[in-house]
């Protein structure tokens, strides 16, 4: 993208007022997770049984679960699992699926027919049960719970990347590159991927949320990182075991999934606007 029009997106991008709360939603909740070991008020595996189930105090100020750890120092230390899981597995994502995609448009004929064959045969399982079924062949782990989010997340990057390869292909730049003998490689990554990268990075902010709920919906049922490692799923499921008695268990949890959730949509509904010349008067 040219200087000019690069400044004018980052300029509407920062316009926008919800794209501010999301940017600011998604900070705080990052420098939270980063700062736990300095913000946490207690140990979060640290056990109390004389402290269980208790209200939210001065000294606990969001209560403590039914083994007496405290609430807010596991909240604090489960953001890093929900933003070291959904980063690392995004990533491999917009890595894995946007190459695919591209080498597949770029190819075209019988190999773009057959891999997006494939890429529809992921699509056509619900994200959440894909990831369940892998989870629950590899065994609950980090590394697990990232292949599997990432896995679901493969085939859509792969759709995002391949449609503008197909008409930026044949554009007067690319032919002037294969007649000048630049390897296929060269265009690729050289001279289409910077024509693309931007849509890329949209989807990647709205598959972050996706991969947030994922892991969270994952750790739910019992299929995340193991305990005692603190999670926002996991601390929801004991929650709700106790909903009666202790709401604050399930509903501190939610309202931070919640947060980064929305954060991450707002940030990436302004990318979007920032990026698409559909919505964009120039």
């Amino acid at each position: 993208m040219p200087v000019a029009p690069l400044r004018r997106a980052v300029a509407r991008f920062l316009a926008n007022p919800t794209t501010g709360i999301g940017i600011i939603l998604c900070v705080l909740i990052a420098l939270s997770a980063i700062l736990a070991p300095w913000l946490s008020p207690h140990d979060p595996i640290e056990q109390d049984v004389i402290a269980q189930l208790s209200p939210p105090s001065a000294r606990h100020p969001l209560g403590t679960d039914y083994f007496g750890r405290d609430v807010l120092s596991r909240i604090l230390w489960g953001g890093r699992i929900s933003l070291i899981v959904s980063l690392t597995a995004i990533a491999a994502a917009i890595v894995i699926g946007g190459a695919i995609g591209m080498i597949s448009g770029y190819v075209g004929g019988r190999f773009d027919t057959f891999v997006m064959q494939v890429m529809d045969v992921l699509l056509s399982f619900p994200s959440l049960i894909l990831g369940l079924v892998v989870v629950a062949l590899l065994g609950p782990d980090l590394v697990n719970l990232v292949v599997a989010i990432g896995l679901t997340a493969i085939a859509p990057f792969a759709r995002i990347a391949r449609a503008p390869v197909l008409a930026l292909k044949q554009r007067a730049f690319v032919e002037a590159g294969r007649a000048l003998g630049y390897s296929h490689a060269r265009i690729l990554f050289v001279h289409i991927l910077p024509n693309i990268l931007s849509e890329v990075l949209v989807m990647g902010s709205l598959w972050m949320a996706t991969a947030v709920r994922t892991e969270a919906s994952l750790s739910f049922i019992g299929l995340g990182v193991k305990p005692p490692t603190p999670t926002w799923g996991g601390m929801m499921r004991d929650g709700f075991e106790n909903i009666l008695d202790a709401p604050w268990l399930a509903i501190f949890p939610g309202i931070a999934i919640l947060l980064l959730v929305l954060g991450l949509n707002m940030v990436g509904d302004g990318l979007r606007d920032a990026t698409d010349p559909k919505l964009r008067a120039e």
